[in-house]
């Protein structure tokens, strides 16, 4: 019997009821028979990075967003692109766990839905690879013109990016199966 797997999705979009959480709740559905997603929605409750605090009288919230990370079998970021950038909130975040272990090795789906998101898309990999993640060309997906893609009710509308995200979501589960020996 194979277990579930536990997975943390991260919105880096600062925007209430965002597309990028939309389709965060989607992968949950349609990976719903291989993990369990937990989805932290706002990463405005994290202090702003402070490196003298990054290994000693690191704050509260800190640890926790760490040990989440930690005790992921896998995560999935899925995030706007900011000013041709990813979000401060989301570059904060991942600045807190630099000085750690946490990301090493660990399973990553990338996802950059935004107008554009090119250049957003491009620094979210490097600076996820800098931080040792393992991801494939597989588990990472740019979606264009995501506004368009997704009415008010968080609805995926585009049948093109529904079909990319269940590729996205067997990529993103073959790599875990590799990654933990869990086979289904």
């Amino acid at each position: 019997m194979t277990k579930r797997l536990k997975i943390l999705g991260i919105n880096g979009s600062a925007s209430q009821n965002s597309s990028n959480l939309s389709i965060l709740n989607k992968i949950a559905e349609l990976g719903k028979s291989q993990f369990d997603l937990n989805i932290i929605d706002d990463l405005t409750e994290l202090p702003h990075f402070k490196t003298e605090l990054t290994d000693n009288n690191v704050p509260e919230k800190i640890i926790e967003f760490r040990n989440q990370i930690e005790n992921a079998d896998g995560i999935i970021i899925c995030t706007p692109e900011y000013v041709f950038s990813i979000p401060s909130g989301l570059k904060n975040a991942i600045e807190w766990c630099v000085s750690t272990a946490v990301f090493s090795d660990k399973p990553i789906g990338l996802i950059t839905a935004s107008a554009s998101g090119e250049k957003g898309h491009e620094e979210l990999k490097l600076i996820m690879k800098t931080v040792q993640t393992n991801f494939t060309d597989e588990t990472t997906l740019l979606i264009q013109g995501i506004k368009g893609k997704i009415n008010n009710s968080g609805e995926i509308l585009d049948d093109n990016t529904k079909n990319q995200l269940e590729k996205f979501v067997q990529s993103f589960n073959r790599l875990n199966e590799k990654s933990t020996g869990n086979t289904a």
